[in-house]
Formats: C-alpha cells, sequence, structure tokens
C-alpha cells in the first residue's frame, strides 16, 4: 500500500434506509488517472467525496495519504485536504469575485503565503491552464464554459495538489472545448505528475485520458482495472457501455477476447 494515495476498505454507504454503496474496496495508486464510471444514481460523486473527506461511509473505511480519514483530529484533515484539488461539476467558481479572486481565495485560506507572492501565483496558474492574464479581471458571468472549467481547474491547483478530483470536467462543453480540456489535463498530469480521480460518463475522456477505470453498478464496484480489461468484462452494465454507439466508436478498435 507503499504507492496508494486514496484506500477505500470495505466501504458501505445509505442514506435514509437507502443504500448507495456496498462492500467497495478500491485502491488509487501514485500517477494513476482513475476514471469513476456508472449510471445516473451510482453514487460516483459521492464515492468522490468520501475520498477526500467531505462525507462519512456508514461503514468501512477511506484512508487518504495512508490516514485513516475517520480517525483525524480537524487540523490534520485540513492539512491533508490541502494536498488535494478539486474541480466541481458547473466550476463553482464564486459569482461575486473576479477570476483573480477566484484563483487566490485558496492561497490565501493557508495563511502562510505571502501576500506579494499570490499575485504571482495567480497569474502563474493562469499561463497554466493557457488564459491569458487579461481574463484575471473578469467576473465568471463573464467568461464561456470553457473558461469557467479552466479557471476552476486553475483554482484547484492552485495549492500544488498531489491529488487532483474532478467531477464531470466535460459536463456542458461542445465536443471540441471538452477535448481541448481533457488534452491539458492530460498534459499538466504528465508534467506535474499528480494523481487524478474524475468522475464522468464521457466515455471519449475515458479513452483518451484515464489509465484505470472503475465501474460501479449494482451498489458494488463490478470492475477495475486498466481501461482494455475492464471493458472485457461480462458484467450487464460495462457490456451495454462497449456495445452502445458511442461505446463502439471509442472502443470498438480494442480486441476482446
Amino acid at each position: 500500500m507503499s504507492g496508494a494515495v486514496v484506500a477505500l476498505e470495505h466501504v458501505s454507504t445509505a442514506f435514509h434506509g437507502h443504500v448507495i454503496h456496498e462492500d467497495i474496496s478500491l485502491t488509487v495508486n501514485r500517477k494513476d488517472i482513475l476514471g469513476l464510471v456508472g449510471g445516473s444514481g451510482s453514487g460516483k460523486t459521492t464515492l468522490m467525496r468520501e475520498m477526500v473527506g467531505l462525507m462519512q461511509p456508514t461503514s468501512g473505511r477511506v484512508r487518504l495519504f495512508g490516514a485513516p480519514l475517520d480517525a483525524l483530529p480537524d487540523a490534520r484533515l485540513a492539512a491533508l485536504r490541502n494536498r488535494c484539488g478539486v474541480l466541481f461539476q458547473a466550476g463553482a467558481l464564486f459569482s461575486a469575485l473576479t477570476v483573480f479572486e477566484n484563483i487566490a481565495f485558496p492561497l490565501r485560506e493557508v495563511r502562510t503565503i505571502d501576500q506579494s507572492f499570490i499575485r504571482d501565483l495567480v497569474y502563474m496558474k493562469l499561463a497554466l491552464v493557457g488564459l491569458d492574464s487579461r481574463v484575471a479581471v473578469r467576473l465568471p458571468a463573464e467568461l464561456s464554459g470553457g473558461m469557467i472549467k479552466r479557471v476552476a481547474l486553475a483554482r484547484a491547483l492552485a495549492l500544488e495538489p498531489e491529488l487532483l478530483f474532478l467531477d464531470e470536467p466535460t459536463s456542458g462543453l461542445d465536443a471540441v472545448t471538452a477535448e481541448t480540456f481533457v488534452d491539458s489535463i492530460a498534459s499538466l498530469q504528465s508534467e506535474l505528475g499528480f494523481t487524478v480521480v474524475v468522475v464522468t460518463h464521457d466515455l471519449d475522456l475515458v479513452h483518451d485520458l484515464c489509465s484505470q477505470l472503475a465501474i460501479l453498478a449494482d451498489r458494488r464496484l463490478v470492475a477495475h482495472g486498466p481501461p482494455q480489461e475492464v471493458m472485457r468484462s461480462a458484467h450487464p452494465f460495462v457490456q451495454s457501455l462497449r456495445t452502445s454507439i458511442r461505446g463502439q466508436r471509442v472502443f470498438g478498435a480494442m480486441s476482446y477476447p
């Protein structure tokens, strides 16, 4: 487990008697790009929230960087979260703050970074995600969908995380913008070496970005491994993905037994 960034150990989750997950064990290793895939209501985002300590499972244990999240004091949990970045589905930018202030927000929250250095860091992160420094003065309402995603990514990368969580990062983007955005993530991951957990239903993203797949269905983890291996699974949900029109186009070139 020395290379494990996230480890789920027999995790089960229920809300008001409704079971979301049952006995899920999963390891995310350093520098993996793991895609969490499942149908609507399969609990992909819930599982991601449990990985970062925003929610606690009903039973089982989640370890983040080797530390059990259910047994940590608040200060230690906050320190672990600072090693993570999160890009929420709709970007979740603060609508009343400029792009600059949105990216600066996590830097200021840490309270250990010199204020005079924050400006340089913000512009560095903007450049990192391919945005011109002139965007810094705009409000979120003045940005396109693709620009919102890039600003949200810059904010998620502000503290140079070791682990990046992406919740449906291509949702709401046109095909060209989505492809460009995924290429940016792949390039940044290759350059910076962080680990990625991405919740997605986008099979193009799965094919182009993910080194590992975890498939959720029937409240359980039904397949886990490299995409080509996972797509060989006989589980009906995996087969429905592979034989869908998009699945055949994306994974059609793969060979199966």
